[in-house]
């Protein structure tokens, strides 16, 4: 059997169960750290409840693969999970889900690996949404667990310094409400609203145009042009005001 023979009979099976996106549809890549408790708490014991070091790998992660060869309209990051909207437009390998997952995986796990100095892995999934408005919702709600999970940590790790077992830290927080938990707060000198917004809300990434000044030699003129750049936003919005916003950079 020639090679051209070969490569047609064996091709069959390797793309037997290649499914695409398609077209019009929203795509969001969704990126989570594996076995990033063990990793971030055990070997590298970054601070708790929030290390900036940590949060620094995570956004320099997101930039880079803004441009790794994808459109992206917009990028979020909170605790050890990436969120990636692609360009309703964008088309790379067919949008074909088995290439879309494993390089987004494996740009995001070498640069960060790259950063830490030590193996950190992440696995990715493809989200498909038929419009806008579920777009929207998609990062209310991963804007919305970040600020329980920041609330939730701050509870159990003030419970923690406070002589409690974690099973006990744990069993405690179970069933309180959100006014129970800032009053426990409180109580320990904490205020949760000034706790800085990027634990509270995560790291919103996206393109803005800056005007760039240069020299015309041949002219001898100063001049300006227009330029993107990566805005890095440690300030989102919460509730109808970030559904605003996430809504305006898809238009």
């Amino acid at each position: 059997m020639n090679f051209d023979d070969l490569d047609a009979k064996m091709r069959v099976y390797e793309t037997s169960l290649d499914l695409c996106v398609l077209p019009n549809m929203f795509i969001i890549m969704r990126l989570d750290g594996r076995g990033f408790t063990k990793l971030t708490k055990k070997i590298h014991k970054f601070e708790v409840p929030f290390d900036i070091k940590f949060r620094d790998y995570m956004v320099e992660t997101t930039k880079y693969l803004m441009e790794c060869g994808f459109k992206v309209t917009y990028a979020y990051t909170e605790s050890d999970e990436i969120s990636l909207l692609l360009h309703i437009d964008e088309d790379g390998f067919n949008r074909k889900i088995r290439k879309l997952n494993s390089i987004f995986a494996g740009e995001a796990s070498a640069k960060f690996s790259l950063l830490l100095s030590d193996i950190g892995c992440f696995d990715s999934r493809v989200c498909q949404f038929p419009n806008k408005e579920l777009v929207v919702d998609y990062f209310r709600w991963r804007n919305q667990d970040a600020f329980r999970n920041s609330l939730n940590s701050y509870c159990y790790y003030t419970l923690r310094k406070n002589g409690e077992s974690v099973n006990a830290a744990t069993k405690f927080l179970l069933g309180m409400s959100v006014a129970d938990k800032n009053e426990l707060l409180f109580q320990n000198g904490i205020n949760f609203n000034d706790i800085p917004n990027w634990q509270k809300r995560g790291v919103g990434l996206y393109f803005e145009e800056y005007e760039k000044k240069g020299f015309d030699k041949k002219l001898e003129i100063e001049t300006t042009c227009m330029r993107k750049r990566i805005k890095i936003d440690y300030d989102l919005p919460m509730g109808d005001e970030y559904g605003n916003f996430i809504l305006n950079l898809i238009k």
